[in-house]
């Protein structure tokens, strides 16, 4: 008879070789960005910068969203920012394009950012905090303001849990 898994008894798995864990990932990710405080997002995003929200519609619904933030999902992120990709959106100009992007905590925009910059967009670079800092910090938002207390007006969240 199979022997049955019980993740939460059992010890994690070994790794392969040469393979990384989310968290050093990240760091490895964040150590080639200069990432910005929502304030300084802000004041990137006045100054001409494109900020850019890769949380799905649904969060975006549910959380609200910035003003003139350009919404473009993660899963097509690369293909909508690449200036040489057939797909690419309009504001795809070139390399030197300033790109700050948002998600929800901080964690996927920085993993995007370090993406944007492997495609060449050397100045790329994401909000710590993502937009729940950004609510924190009372910068433009619109749609529904969480209740206090909630995920959207808690402190960021601390490395190793999974971002919303």
């Amino acid at each position: 008879m199979p022997q049955q898994h019980h993740p939460s008894t059992d010890s994690p798995p070994v790794p392969p070789p040469g393979s990384r864990g989310i968290d050093e990932i990240l760091a490895i990710a964040r150590a080639r960005l200069r990432r910005l405080d929502p304030e300084a997002a802000h004041l990137a995003y006045r100054a001409g910068a494109l900020l850019v929200d890769i949380r799905p519609a649904a969060q975006r619904a549910a959380h609200g969203t910035v003003p003139g933030a350009l919404a473009i999902e993660r899963n097509v992120l690369e293909w909508r920012l690449d200036p040489r990709c057939p797909a690419r959106l309009p504001q795809a100009v070139g390399y030197d394009l300033p790109v700050v992007v948002i998600c929800q905590e901080g964690y996927t925009s920085s993993l995007a950012a370090a993406a944007l910059q492997d495609l060449g967009l050397h100045r790329a670079t994401d909000v710590v905090g993502g937009f729940v800092a950004w609510r924190i910090a009372g910068l433009p938002a619109l749609g529904p303001t969480p209740p206090a207390g909630s995920p959207a007006t808690a402190p960021p969240v601390t490395a190793g849990r999974a971002p919303r």
